[in-house]
């Protein structure tokens, strides 16, 4: 049959196994819009901003371990979503970035919504291109579909201009055959194993494939036969948890305590991440947080084949008949009284479902989360990775999407919820079931400590009202409820307990107002 461009790519998509798209198009994309239509086997989900759009298709990365695509307007429309794409560049999320573009024959007149698209997707993708042709556009999908796929994932950014979408095609394209992963040289599993059989501490600093189940199984392993510390990076893109699973501490967020912690080693081994720095720099203070006596190994980096190099470290240091120490069950009582952190994250491990999906964007609120669930039922952990806040309600949306038979937890923040509240009107028109608890102490209370800890002391009203929620107070419950989303206010533990034992019994969007 006869197909235009639009249609030709909408084909190779779901062809490639892509088959949600997570979109908030305008004009220029009304012919892909309009290809969705008689596209079986792809799932359009409408976001009322494109930093849900952007955040929602990583947070479905994670979980799918495939990409979504997303469709978004012209440069304005992506740089809307920039912030969550450096989030998904930073968790190594797969995506394929479907851009809209003025027709070739456009661009040169410099109509108001011109802009360099390739110059605000260059930052945040691993591959980009631009179709210039109809007949091109099936084949550039195809090869978006591979780059996002390529290493670790990457973000593929694919410029449609408008006439390529409704121009004649010839054919779908085939799905192209994965990128083969690099492999972990010898030499480097080597060095690592003789500093593991050393006798000096050691700390095996992880993310990615590390962090994976199979990763931390290895690792345990090898932790166990040779007395070396298992760490996670401060934030990892997602890390399985709980009952029957390797429990890992995190490497401390603030510099001087990380600097603390890794004054005990020698030997810093590195499996899919690198060496670790200060989240900001600091007056006085050190950027680079290795100790100066110890020595930094990089075994594997991101998108390298991380688990076979694991299977030969396992053999070199002797550990192959060794049983990692696993986490066993264990539940934490309900607490009582005053609200506050401790008392949520208590309540959160007393409750927390088999299976459940847990989406990290807490702050400074979610401090006691990580060691109270560790004992938890068996959970998968999603963090904020870049640092640009707004990733969590819409990184739940996709995971709900994702995984539709698993219960998403969103520990959500106050101040970073309001750059991205939209998703909660996602969440309610596609019914997901994702349940938030939203920390309202009315404050950026993260810029509060950094205020101080940069070394701007003594704050005045003017400083102090830039960092304060307040005049007027968020209803989160009006805001939640306006949107579509059941919710409910808790302002004691026991009033805590009773809302999200009912919201986790309750399929569907919830949200509760908990205030500290």
């Amino acid at each position: 049959m006869a197909m235009n461009g639009a249609q030709s790519l909408l084909q190779t998509l779901v062809g490639c196994g892509v088959d949600v798209c997570f979109t908030n198009p305008g004009t220029s994309e009304m012919h892909f819009v309009a290809a969705l239509d008689q596209q079986d086997g792809m799932r359009a989900v409408l976001g009322l901003f494109e930093g849900v759009v952007t955040g929602a298709a990583d947070g479905y990365a994670r979980m799918a371990c495939k990409p979504a695509c997303t469709l978004l307007h012209l440069g304005p429309g992506l740089a809307n979503g920039l912030a969550n794409l450096h989030n998904a560049r930073r968790a190594f999320s797969p995506i394929v970035n479907v851009v809209g573009e003025h027709a070739t024959y456009h661009r040169a007149l410099d109509a108001p919504l011109t802009s360099n698209i390739e110059g605000f997707a260059d930052p945040v993708s691993g591959w980009m291109q631009v179709s210039e042709h109809a007949t091109e556009v099936a084949r550039d999908g195809a090869r978006a579909v591979q780059a996002a796929m390529t290493g670790a994932g990457q973000i593929a950014t694919l410029i449609l201009p408008a006439d390529t979408a409704w121009n004649d095609a010839e054919a779908a394209h085939k799905p192209l055959p994965p990128t083969p992963k690099a492999t972990v040289p010898d030499e480097r599993i080597g060095t690592v194993a003789d500093a593991l059989n050393s006798g000096e501490p050691c700390v095996i600093l992880c993310n990615g494939l590390g962090v994976s189940e199979a990763g931390l199984n290895l690792l345990g392993k090898i932790a166990t036969q040779t007395g070396a510390q298992l760490m996670g990076d401060t934030f990892i893109g997602r890390i399985e948890r709980g009952e029957g699973r390797v429990d890992i501490p995190r490497l401390p967020y603030f510099a001087e305590q990380a600097e603390e912690v890794l004054q005990a080693y020698k030997h810093i081994i590195l499996v899919d991440t690198k060496a670790p720095v200060s989240f900001f720099a600091y007056p006085d203070k050190a950027s680079e947080l290795t100790p100066t006596d110890a020595v930094a190994h990089t075994f594997s980096l991101s998108g390298e084949d991380t688990l076979p190099a694991l299977e030969a470290l396992v053999a070199a240091v002797g550990a192959e008949a060794v049983q990692p120490s696993l986490v066993s069950l264990a539940r934490p009582d309900l607490p009582r009284g005053a609200l506050n952190p401790d008392s949520i994250a208590q309540a959160v491990a007393a409750l927390l479902p088999e299976q459940a999906i847990v989406v990290n964007e807490a702050a400074t609120g979610g401090f006691a989360m990580p060691g109270l669930t560790a004992t938890a039922p068996q959970h998968s952990w999603l963090d904020l990775t870049g640092g640009a806040i707004g990733m969590g309600l819409p990184a739940a949306t996709g995971a709900a999407i994702a995984c539709p038979d698993r219960p998403v937890l969103a520990l959500q923040a106050d101040g970073s919820a309001m750059y991205t509240v939209q998703a909660l009107w996602t969440q309610a028109r596609e019914q997901t079931n994702v349940t938030t608890v939203l920390f309202s102490n009315r404050k950026y209370a993260i810029l509060q400590v950094e205020f101080m800890r940069v070394g701007a002391v003594n704050p005045g009203p003017k400083a102090m009202d830039m960092m304060e929620l307040t005049r007027p107070d968020l209803d989160w419950v009006k805001m939640a409820e306006s949107m579509g989303v059941e919710a409910v206010r808790a302002e004691t533990a026991e009033a805590f307990n009773q809302a999200l034992a009912a919201a986790l019994a309750n399929p569907g969007p919830n949200l509760i107002e908990a205030v500290l």
